[in-house]
């Protein structure tokens, strides 16, 4: 039996989004951030030897990390969102897949260390990268319905996490980035979706 184990707001909102989108059967555990540092509990972090968010068991298999969950899943259960290596979405695909946490995630977090050590996280190099980063999603969404291209993949489900989540702990507007605030009504209009984040994270308003 398939187990996602989602920790609250966390990159594990992305496999219950992935599984809805599959429509898999799947069991589903929510477990609550520690009430002194926020940080996972012991529960949760016994699960693997990274003790991070997200992670699945599958039968006795354990796998955690976002892009091979995704992979894992998707390609065990048909492979629909994921193009083709002859489908012309294929190399864009495979780019926002990777460049989601590869640079996207890191950037903001480069961000968040900036901010936590009393300095400007738009000044400097790092705020340069992190206006790149906006500015190309900003474009990608003027020539494509969607990062992976003509129809959503696992480049969306890494994606969004990483729009919305950027957004709320900065508090951040996107009134000047219409591209991508009329990708995340989209996102927000899908029923998987309304159906994982009412799972995941019941209460939070979708992005709009």
């Amino acid at each position: 039996m398939l187990t996602v184990h989602h920790l609250g707001i966390s990159q594990s909102e992305r496999i219950v989004w992935l599984c809805e989108e599959l429509e898999l059967a799947y069991e589903f555990k929510r477990y609550e951030r520690r009430a002194d540092n926020r940080m996972a509990p012991d529960e949760y972090k016994a699960l693997h030897p990274m003790g991070i968010a997200p992670v699945i068991t599958d039968g006795d298999f354990v796998l955690g990390e976002s892009g091979a969950i995704c992979d894992y899943l998707n390609a065990k259960h048909g492979g629909k969102l994921a193009p083709a290596p002859d489908d012309p979405d294929f190399a864009d695909h495979l780019f926002w897949f990777h460049w989601s946490n590869g640079t996207f995630m890191a950037t903001l977090m480069m961000q968040l260390a900036v901010t936590f050590a009393g300095g400007d996280p738009n000044g400097g190099f790092v705020g340069e990268r992190a206006r790149i980063c906006w500015e190309m999603c900003e474009a990608r969404l003027g020539e494509a319905p969607y990062f992976g291209g003509r129809n959503l993949t696992t480049a969306d489900i890494m994606m969004v996490y990483i729009l919305t989540t950027s957004r709320a702990f900065r508090n951040m507007s996107i009134d000047h980035l219409p591209n991508v605030k009329a990708y995340l009504a989209r996102i927000a209009a899908r029923p998987a979706y309304q159906r994982a984040m009412a799972k995941a994270e019941p209460g939070m308003p979708l992005p709009m």
